[in-house]
């Protein structure tokens, strides 16, 4: 697992409009600096893996944190030892720079290494 990148981890998601959705190219550049990120059906996807269901939670409760803090909610599918996450900006409607802080920010939660 790769470092998130210090420029997102330092910034702030801000409200956005359908203008600062990002275009396919800008996307692919940025998927190159986040690790085992995809994009997908306008969203931003990852899955992260864990030992058991009470690891899959910690995760998920400390993510719940971070993104209530951002005010930006990503949509999560929460299985036994495993948790799929899945940002996109709907008033933009598709993939804006704020999927790109939060991306980097759940890779932090998840690099902490308490989770796993």
């Amino acid at each position: 697992m790769t470092t998130p990148p210090d420029d997102l981890l330092a910034a702030h998601c801000q409200p956005l409009d359908a203008s600062k959705r990002l275009d396919a190219a800008a996307i692919a550049a940025a998927l190159q600096r986040l690790d085992g990120w995809r994009s997908e059906d306008g969203a931003l996807r990852k899955t992260y893996t864990f030992s058991n269901y009470y690891q899959t939670l910690a995760f998920v409760n400390a993510l719940a944190w971070v993104v209530h803090r951002e005010d930006h909610h990503p949509d999560l599918l929460v299985q036994y030892n495993r948790c799929a996450v899945a940002y996109s900006t709907h008033s933009a409607g598709g993939i804006t720079r704020n999927d790109l802080i939060l991306a980097a920010k759940t890779d932090a939660v998840y690099a902490q290494g308490a989770m796993r």
